[in-house]
């Protein structure tokens, strides 16, 4: 019940500033978003990747208002992808971009957007890489799945996201499960209506399996971004199920969240990428983060409370 509130505060420029203001936040905050600024993110890569990890990274932020701020976002992942170039990690360091971020939303955003995320997925390639498209919200996912399509002609390691609590989903994954694809499958922390998704977890969680089960009996690539144990498990049963090797699916995982988990995946030779959010614009990737499980929101007001 409090995920529906929590992402209606996310929307609230009131709740930014409170939240944004209470000492004890920016504690909180680092559980998720390991740093700032590119100089900061570079060490946790490192550290992440001796550790046997992956990484996929999101430079945070989604409140785009003109094309000049869609540049600024299309520059900071260009010079991400330039600071990651020595570490020479390939594929074990991919980019997760939001199409909101480089103006889907502005007066001719589709068009904006495809042109501010190419050079994006070609300076990927460059260095061995490649990127996946976040899913937003239902309104946006015609214009995403255009655009992945159009990227995918030059660049077809280009992956996309997919969310299971949306109806269209199975029909999108029966698309996508194709040879050379890459999908993300997520539960979804966008609040939607009735109309275009499920409501309850447990819907929710049965349209996952299906979903999954329809990504690894295709033809693609399935990356399982969950951290349900549950999940996890049905996952492992599917692909072995489907005759895959482990290198032929991974798990991903948020940064901050059962990083045992991915630990103890990536000991068992599981490709585990850990999705790593970098940015000064926290706010609304943040309250996302406390929607989708109520230990992250119990572990924000024990941290609060104790701070007094």
């Amino acid at each position: 019940m409090l995920g529906p509130v929590i992402l209606a505060a996310s929307r609230s420029d009131r709740m930014r500033r409170l939240i944004s203001a209470a000492p004890v936040t920016k504690q909180v905050v680092d559980r998720f978003i390991p740093g700032e600024t590119v100089d900061q993110i570079v060490p946790i890569v490192r550290d992440l990747a001796g550790k046997g990890l992956e990484l996929t990274m999101d430079v945070v932020g989604e409140d785009i208002t003109t094309p000049e701020q869609a540049a600024t976002a299309r520059d900071a992942y260009l010079q991400l992808i330039e600071r990651l170039r020595p570490l020479e990690l390939g594929t074990r360091a991919e980019m997760s971009v939001k199409l909101s971020m480089f103006g889907q939303a502005l007066p001719g955003g589709h068009e904006l957007a495809l042109a501010n995320v190419r050079p994006v997925v070609e300076a990927a390639t460059a260095i061995g890489t490649t990127v996946t498209l976040d899913a937003e919200d239902h309104t946006t996912l015609d214009s995403m799945f255009a655009i992945h399509e159009e990227l995918r002609k030059d660049f077809p390691a280009t992956g996309c996201v997919i969310q299971a609590y949306l109806f269209r989903t199975e029909a999108d994954a029966r698309r996508l499960a194709a040879s050379g694809s890459r999908v993300r499958i997520v539960k979804g922390a966008y609040k939607e209506p009735a109309s275009v998704a499920f409501q309850n977890k447990h819907e929710i969680d049965k349209a996952y399996v299906r979903v999954l089960r329809t990504l690894m009996e295709g033809e693609g690539y399935p990356m399982i971004g969950s951290h349900d144990p549950r999940i996890i498990s049905v996952a492992q049963e599917l692909a072995r199920r489907a005759g895959r090797k482990l290198d032929e699916y991974e798990f991903q995982m948020l940064y901050g969240i059962r990083s045992d988990e991915h630990l103890r995946l990536a000991a068992e030779g599981h490709r585990m990428r850990v999705y790593t959010a970098y940015g000064t614009d926290w706010y609304g990737y943040f309250m996302r983060r406390l929607a989708e499980k109520p230990a992250n929101l119990r572990f924000f007001v024990r941290s609060m409370v104790g701070k007094g």
